[in-house]
């Protein structure tokens, strides 16, 4: 047989479906932002939970604290400073938990918390301030250095991590009239408020360009599977096309100019629609067969109706047994197609001599014993032949053999130009999975197609 009609699609049912549902995802720009900045969003959302637990604990103390000792707050100051302080700090511990709010209510306290420390002495003034213990606001120093950490760009955070614990030093010691212990106490508080705030902010920041570093590279990722996925698509497209006008449409310009009578005009019109009909096909998942699973007389028919396009009445036996399982609609179409060829090349280079079709369940490999394996008991065979049995009752195989009595041909021989059998028939059946094996000489052409499901 000779490769000079038809020829296949370049993609199966499973790529071209895959290549549509991938159309289907959001492209934009905000679907790209949002996948861009998936663990970056993870790591923000768990930071300020846990910093939202951390400083209500921390305020619960330094509250406490300064209903013992308000560290010489005027009376007039206490109740409205403690309200504003601790509320805010309330606010904050409760906004974190929610995205939208979390850098608005935390940058506001880092800013409060700044201010209050600002009017400390005025707050204070007249007061006689003791240098030990540590005052209610010393607690909550690095609750400030935290909250800019969450609410304000890098810049931002190194200046309050290292100003928050300096100014509160400076106005320590300013309200203990620079006497000496305010010093010493200062020298205590402060690199102590400094070293875990500078802690807490590295770490921070270490988790944040990390899931930084992630989300890059999984966008670099994205980007170049959906590159890769497209040149795909496309070339797959152009080799249809290619393929289709190379084989198909040449090959029925070359019957209609050689057409000699009238069976050859009307094999030649056959190719002719036959080609039209596969351009019209290409932009469909299954190139026009239904994509629906198939059965095997089903797929004996629909052998049946494309050799009847191409003017050929074959009867395709079936050779199965019922309730056989359903073959997938994509190796029902590479199937058809497949066989189509076949017969085609057999009406044009064997003038049908002795062609026949045959749809039918392959033999199991497995029931291909040699004659000199080890024999087992009766109960072991048939356990064996049973467990079989059951198995191929879950899978689906089926097995289509198209053969004639022509002089045959040598298929190495075949140029590398001709895709008739080449791309119509091995590379349709390899493109499922399948197996098609040509066997021809002077008795014949036998061309054999196979596909087996495999288990999962």
């Amino acid at each position: 047989m000779s490769p000079d009609i038809d020829t296949a699609d370049a993609a199966t049912e499973t790529t071209v479906a895959w290549d549509r549902a991938w159309g289907q995802i959001p492209q934009g720009r905000l679907a790209s932002a949002w996948q861009g900045t998936f663990t970056r969003r993870r790591i923000e959302r768990i930071a300020a939970i846990a910093a939202a637990v951390g400083c209500f604990v921390l305020g619960i103390q330094a509250f406490f604290i300064a209903l013992g000792n308000n560290a010489g707050l005027r009376p007039g100051w206490t109740i409205p400073l403690l309200t504003i302080v601790f509320g805010s700090l309330i606010i904050m511990c409760g906004a974190c938990f929610f995205r939208a709010t979390a850098r608005v209510a935390t940058g506001a306290f880092a800013v409060i918390y700044i201010v209050m420390l600002a009017i400390w002495p005025l707050a204070t003034a007249g007061s006689v301030p003791t240098a030990t213990p540590e005052p209610w606001p010393w607690y909550l120093i690095n609750v400030a250095t935290i909250a800019a950490v969450i609410a304000f760009r890098f810049p931002l955070q190194l200046a309050w991590t290292i100003a928050t614990p300096l100014i509160y030093g400076f106005v320590r010691i300013w309200q203990g009239g620079f006497e000496p212990e305010f010093l010493l106490a200062a020298v205590f508080e402060v690199p102590y408020s400094l070293i875990l705030g500078g802690l807490l902010m590295t770490l921070v920041t270490i988790f944040r360009r990390m899931a930084s570093g992630v989300d890059r590279e999984r966008a670099r990722t994205v980007a170049a599977y959906a590159q890769a996925a497209e040149a795909q698509a496309a070339q797959e497209e152009r080799v249809a096309v290619s393929a289709l006008m190379h084989d198909s449409v040449l090959a029925a310009l070359i019957a209609a100019e050689r057409a000699d009578g009238p069976r050859a005009r009307s094999l030649a019109m056959s190719m002719a629609r036959e080609a039209l009909e596969g351009l019209a096909d290409t932009g469909t998942p299954s190139g026009g067969i239904d994509p629906q699973p198939t059965t095997m007389k089903a797929l004996a028919r629909g052998i049946q109706a494309s050799l009847a396009d191409l003017g050929l009445r074959l009867q395709v036996r079936v050779e199965a047994a019922e309730g056989e399982p359903k073959v997938p609609p994509a190796v029902a179409a590479a199937m058809i197609r497949a066989a189509t060829q076949a017969a085609a090349n057999a009406i044009q280079h064997a003038d049908g001599v002795g062609l026949e079709a045959i749809v039918r369940r392959p033999a199991d490999p497995e029931a291909e014993s040699d004659t000199d394996a080890t024999r087992v008991d009766a109960d072991q065979v048939e356990g064996a032949a049973r467990s079989v049995v059951e198995s191929d009752e879950r899978l689906a195989a089926v097995e289509v053999v198209v053969s004639d009595k022509g002089p045959g041909f040598d298929v190495d021989a075949v140029p590398d130009d001709r895709l008739g059998i080449s791309a119509s028939i091995l590379a349709r059946i390899a493109a499922i999975d399948g197996e098609a094996v040509i066997d021809s000489g002077p008795h014949g052409t036998t061309v054999t197609l196979r596909w087996r499901e495999v288990r999962r």
